[in-house]
């Protein structure tokens, strides 16, 4: 009998008890607090009077003022109580799944410290289970024994880390346990690996790796970009990382502060249960697309032109710009004008010893406020006001609510006339470009110059696959989320789109703009087997190729289908289709463009092909058809991936870097189809 084992299952099983308490002490506790409140409000309303007698008002006031602080006193409690039940209820699933054992200078005894996806104290607020991201536990991740410290409020804690364990659990059951120092032997994180993927992407707490701990708790930093290759583990670290900030900032950082960028719909599916199974809210999550089209510009897409000369020549060319009465346009409600063009163009030529640009804009802003006040005012005492609100009792209440009733009415007018709507910003714009059209980022970038605005209040920006956006976009981005710091992630081999920004410029652009870029880099691949990984590493650079691994088990050699003629080669395709959906897994059959993709479906016509779900889902199994920019970021356990031939894949980057991309969204196997003998890249 292995004594060890024993030891921690009865560990085990005792912090199963404790939780299982606390979580019934907790719901308990909420339902007592509910009960209570509504008793007290209920009182509370009973022994209240509403009087119109002045003094009797300022004791109604107070007693609702003091009523107002019991409830607030009721919400708060509750609210920490959520907190803890959700915190339980989440380590019920798997309590912890790591434990160190640290001798700390001066104590007698070393101390056991259990790690799980959350943290929880007992009945005398100690930590029976720490939460992953608490300082102590990054000595786990570091994944060295022997002399060692972290960094807990402000100081330095040196520690000698004389034991690193790691479990697999489920509940209240211990199946086994790993005493491990190095990262490539962690059986853990091969157990992991091993298992089938899944439809949407799951959790790594348990296998973060020291490369991938150095990014999640790198310093709050204006700028951090990373590379990595495929399958190192981006996007998970970068989850990861929003949920050390949101520990590490949990006073002050809400999920709303926090923007996502994915590089497609089907992609936000693929992440979207991530940070709530580690008890998170999600950020924002969107698009490019999603962005602009909130922004109504969804229809201007991006020029083939874009530049960041154009956006230096706004930059240069606003303070100097001067304003034409067609340059102004009234704000209106319905049918009813109620800031003029001539007031707008007023209010900007009162501060015109400032020159042009978002100081002067707002001062005018703030002067049309103002405008719009005094008409409310004024309107509030007009009897055609008093007309339109006959529905109510009497005299006095037209009085008292009319304000409030012009204030609701215009309030779109406060937020036309904040964002800028009362200049015509493509006019402005193709006069001083020359240009008869403005694009998405063209037009973004010229009303942020000259008005402001943007999402002031984001803190975080991250940035997936940002080696698909264009140098402007990004500089958009950066304007538009003004104070946040950024996140940027890719794979500069994965750049499938032409004209996108190279690392080397995104770099040099973020240093201009931002003050200065820190970088990591990723380079193990945990995604796909050793043979896949060596044959989409062979489309790396030589200096890239050599830094690259794989940490997954020998699995299955690529299958390699070279046809003679297009029947042959509709034949191959229609059989290696046929066969993968008969498996317990998800294929991708992966087009190396949209057009191609649309070609493949109407030659594949009948084949067991399934669709991708409106909302981006993907099936658990069978056979799915995309083509490879959706692919993106996404994982099968088998990929086909069809015209692997020179005429479909010639040695030129950006077909290099589709190939590459292609190959390497398999984690198991991959079959190579091509319409005669394999492309060169390959060889």
């Amino acid at each position: 009998m292995d004594a060890t084992f024993e030891q921690e299952q009865q560990h085990l099983s005792r912090t199963y008890a404790k939780l299982e308490r606390i979580e019934r002490e907790v719901r308990e506790r909420l339902e007592a607090d509910l009960e209570e409140a509504l008793a007290d409000k209920e009182d509370m309303f009973d022994e209240l009077v509403l009087n119109q007698d002045a003094d009797i008002q300022l004791e109604t006031l107070a007693e609702l003022e003091a009523m107002n602080r019991i409830i607030e006193g009721y919400n708060l409690a509750a609210d920490i109580n959520t907190e803890k039940l959700r915190r339980a209820q989440l380590l019920l699933h798997s309590p912890y799944f790591a434990k160190v054992t640290l001798q700390f200078p001066h104590a007698d005894e070393p101390k056991d410290i259990y790690i799980g996806a959350a943290g929880m104290t007992d009945e005398k607020r100690r930590h029976f289970i720490v939460d992953w991201r608490s300082p102590v536990a990054e000595v786990y991740y570091n994944q060295a024994n022997g002399p060692t410290s972290y960094e807990a409020n402000g100081r330095t804690i040196e520690v000698d880390l004389q034991l690193r364990r790691q479990f697999d659990l489920h509940r209240d059951e211990l199946r086994a346990y790993f005493d491990t120092t190095v990262a490539i032997e962690d059986p853990l994180l091969l157990a992991s690996l091993a298992k089938r993927r899944t439809s949407q992407l799951t959790s790594i707490t348990t296998t973060i790796q020291k490369e991938q701990n150095t990014v999640i708790r790198h310093a709050d930093v204006p700028v951090l970009l990373v590379r990595g290759i495929a399958g190192s583990g981006k996007t998970s670290v970068l989850l990861q990382r929003i949920a050390y900030l949101f520990y590490t900032e949990r006073d002050t950082l809400d999920p709303d502060d926090v923007y996502l960028i994915t590089p497609n719909s089907v992609f936000g599916h693929y992440i979207d249960s991530v940070l709530p199974d580690m008890g998170e809210t999600n950020p924002h999550i969107a698009t490019w697309d999603d962005l602009m089209d909130q922004l109504g510009l969804a229809g201007r897409g991006i020029a083939k032109d874009a530049s960041m000369e154009v956006l230096h020549a706004i930059d240069e060319g606003v303070p100097a710009l001067q304003l034409s009465t067609g340059d102004f346009c009234d704000i209106r409600v319905d049918d009813e004008r109620v800031i003029t063009a001539a007031q707008a163009r007023a209010s900007l030529d009162k501060f015109s010893r400032i020159p042009l640009g978002v100081h002067r804009c707002t001062l005018a802003i703030e002067d049309l406020k103002e405008k719009l006040e005094q008409r409310v005012m004024r309107l509030a005492r007009d009897e055609a006001t008093h007309d339109a609100m006959m529905d109510l009792s009497n005299d006095e209440q037209i009085r008292i609510f009319a304000r409030q009733y012009l204030t609701a009415r215009y309030r779109p007018v406060v937020t036309a006339i904040e964002q800028g709507e009362w200049l015509r910003i493509d006019r402005i714009g193709m006069r001083m470009l020359g240009k008869q059209t403005l694009d998405a980022v063209e037009w973004l970038y010229l009303k942020l110059a000259l008005v402001g605005g943007g999402a002031h209040r984001a803190r975080y920006v991250m940035v997936d696959e940002v080696q698909d956006y264009t140098l402007t976009q990004l500089a958009v981005l950066a304007r538009y989320f003004g104070n946040a710091h950024f996140l940027l992630l890719g794979d500069e081999n994965q750049a499938v789109y032409a004209g996108t920004a190279t690392f080397a410029e995104i770099r040099d652009l973020f240093a201009k703009l931002r003050g200065s870029v820190d970088e990591c880099a990723l380079m193990i691949s945990y995604r796909s087997s050793p043979e896949i990984t060596d044959l989409f590493t062979r489309l790396l650079p030589e200096d890239e190729r050599i830094e690259a691994s794989s940490v997954q088990r020998p699995g299955v050699e690529p299958v390699i289908v070279e046809c003679d003629g297009a029947q042959a080669y509709e034949a191959a395709l229609r059989d290696a289709v046929a066969a993968a959906a008969g498996e317990d897994c998800l294929t991708a059959l992966i087009a190396n463009s949209r057009t191609r993709a649309k070609q493949l479906a109407k030659m594949l016509e009948g084949a067991p092909i399934l669709p991708v779900a409106d909302n981006g889902a993907l099936p658990d199994k069978g056979v799915v058809l995309l083509d490879v920019k959706l692919a993106k970021g996404l994982e099968f356990d088998h990929a086909i991936v069809p015209d692997v031939h020179e005429g479909a894949f010639p040695n030129e980057p950006l077909r290099r870097h589709r190939l590459y991309t292609a190959i390497s969204r398999a984690t198991q196997r991959v079959t190579l189809i091509a319409n005669g003998k394999l492309t060169s890249l390959l060889a």
